[in-house]
């Protein structure tokens, strides 16, 4: 069995000022992107680069299957000093796979009748593979009689199986009032528009971290760190994961939250470019770098999703040495929902099935609910609810959907509920699903002090962050 020549290990609570407390959070199997976010600012300005690598999808990994990391060169300096996790340059150096050096594949618009490109200037566009062509920005792409239609503004329309736009010189494609770097290509599946944006992953991570931890300020440049870390970690994990729709990952809560160039940010950037080509691995392959917005003061582990464990992923308290939470700034650090007793029973009909609950029909009475056992963080693991018609029973982080409010589920799984007279009223600490990172939590981290390093070693621990080489 190889291992790592000059990877540095983080060690759990080596590096951290958590206070010794015993141990007691896009929803689906992938973290969820419900982030307590800043006002975004938009910033139209940053350069422009084209992608001359081969954009070719080629599938390499089955949805499940996690991605080696090969050995680093032989040549790297071996190191297990604590003191050079703060060094600015990561000597743990891996070549990266050949499978994964390419440009990453984002579905931007997927099962779309039209699309609009709203651009000034000039793009080059690509007609069935024929060679490019300069046209227009402004358009409308559409459908019709199995074809893509790209119709010009005040212009003609061209009929094409597949189509590739590329950027003119010192332009950015905008597509939806969105501008992106890159190229974008459009294919038709089951009859509507297909359109991904090949990018590279360092520009993709730019589009990503304002939208997953906000637009934060230059105290806070450790956190915008060390969520381009586990946001590079997370696209490496999943190239080729939905190679089934010709793509790598979407680009909204089903993954990672992606607005392309028109969500940068010059300080996240920078972040972005300081810890280039630097990912979390464990035991040789990517981890599942799992973030949320607030953990209320434990992370949970996998079991969550009724998931087996993973050592990197497991339940831990994040607290201050004054015993207050890391995350307790946020807004949902605790919160409060009220229902009716009216109310209820049709609310709790209505998600049953969304919640995975018991079959149990035509109830109209609520008599009682019982919280029969938590998960080590303190989460809800298992919730019955008894009812007129006899007992629902609930699981893990399913109960949220249980108590969902129009589009809003409950924020957390982090509860209490009784019954107070005619009111149903549900207590909890958190947002979202609580595994992994804590963006709050990071947040003040870095604003006390603490590296990137520092953070990610506290929320993964046992991982290696290694610095890939193209």
């Amino acid at each position: 069995m190889w291992r790592f020549v000059g990877s540095l290990i983080f060690v759990s609570g080596a590096l951290v000022g958590c206070a010794p407390l015993p141990a007691l959070v896009t929803d689906s199997l992938v973290s969820e992107r419900q982030t307590e976010s800043d006002t975004v600012d938009i910033l139209d300005t940053a350069s422009h680069e084209i992608i001359s690598a081969s954009d070719t999808l080629t599938p390499t990994t089955s949805p499940e299957t996690f991605v080696a990391i090969p050995p680093v060169a032989e040549n790297a300096k071996a190191t297990d000093s604590l003191d050079s996790i703060t060094s600015p340059v990561p000597n743990n150096l891996s070549t990266m796979p050949p499978e994964l050096n390419r440009p990453l594949q984002v579905g931007l618009l997927v099962g779309v009748s039209y699309a609009n490109l709203t651009g000034k200037g000039s793009l080059m566009l690509s007609f069935n593979g024929d060679a490019s062509e300069k046209h227009p920005a402004k358009g409308v792409l559409s459908v019709k009689r199995g074809k893509i239609v790209w119709q010009e503004e005040n212009g003609p329309s061209y009929s094409t199986d597949s189509l590739i736009i590329d950027p003119s010189e010192n332009e950015l494609i905008n597509l939806e009032k969105k501008n992106y770097r890159g190229r974008l290509r459009v294919s038709i599946q089951k009859g509507k528009l297909l359109i991904i944006n090949s990018v590279s992953i360092e520009d993709y991570l730019k589009g990503v971290v304002p939208y997953e931890i906000g637009t934060l300020d230059s105290e806070a440049v450790e956190a915008l760190k060390a969520q381009a870390v586990a946001a590079r970690t997370y696209a490496y994990r999943h190239f080729g994961s939905r190679a089934s729709q010709g793509f790598d990952v979407y680009a909204d809560v089903k993954d990672q939250v992606y607005n392309g160039a028109s969500g940068e940010v010059a300080l996240t950037n920078t972040a972005v470019d300081a810890t280039v080509g630097e990912v979390l691995t464990f035991d040789g392959t990517f981890i599942e770098a799992y973030y949320h917005s607030t953990c209320g003061g434990y992370t949970e582990n996998l079991e969550t999703w009724g998931q087996r464990g993973l050592p990197y992923l497991q339940s831990k308290p994040d607290f201050r040495p004054d015993g207050k939470a890391w995350c307790n700034e946020s807004s949902y650090s605790h919160w409060k929902w009220i229902y009716t007793e009216k109310e209820f029973p049709e609310l709790l009909r209505k998600n049953a099935a969304d919640a995975k609950a018991d079959k149990i029909p035509n109830f109209t009475k609520i008599n009682e609910i019982t919280i029969l056992d938590r998960l080590p963080g303190g989460r809800v693991k298992t919730l019955l609810v008894e009812t007129n018609k006899g007992t629902i029973k609930v699981k893990n982080d399913r109960t949220r959907w249980l108590f969902k409010r129009g589009t809003k589920i409950l924020p957390s799984s982090n509860f209490e509920i009784s019954k107070e007279r005619d009111h149903w009223v549900i207590k909890g600490r958190g947002f979202g699903h609580g595994v992994g990172m804590c963006q709050m939590g990071v947040r003040a981290r870095a604003r006390a002090g603490q590296t990137y390093q520092e953070i990610l070693s506290h929320y993964y621990p046992g991982t290696t962050l290694e610095h890939l080489v193209p």
